[in-house]
């Protein structure tokens, strides 16, 4: 699906991904590309493939509860900072990946993501 919320209000969004989630228990696999997602609607999902430009990956694997994989995994590298009380995930996790904060650390996300266990 791609961008299945785009143009809707949060409330026309959340009862379209409800229903893709319904969906998704019934044993289907489906694959959803959000742009700027709520926490609601991405906490909803099960596992995350994030990719830099170039289409390499950075993360790819489970969010957890409360997104509590994907933000240890991303607090774990170094200068990357902590997720301030009460952000959405989605966003900081956009925010401390992007282009300019992997420049400005130093740091190639999808080299980390190459080398780290969860891609092993």
């Amino acid at each position: 699906m791609d961008e299945p919320t785009t143009g809707l209000d949060a409330r026309a969004a959340a009862i379209v991904m409800r229903a893709v989630k319904n969906v998704a228990e019934t044993g289907r696999t489906i694959v959803c590309t959000i742009h700027q997602p709520s926490i609601d609607i991405f906490e909803a999902f099960d596992e995350l493939i994030l990719l830099k430009t170039g289409g390499h990956i950075i993360y790819s694997g489970s969010l957890g509860q409360h997104s509590n994989k994907v933000i240890e995994y991303f607090e774990s590298i170094t200068g990357v900072p902590k997720i301030k009380n009460n952000y959405n995930p989605a966003t900081w996790m956009l925010e401390v990946t992007s282009a300019s904060s992997e420049a400005k650390l130093g740091q190639d996300f999808a080299q980390i993501y190459l080398d780290s266990s969860l891609y092993k």
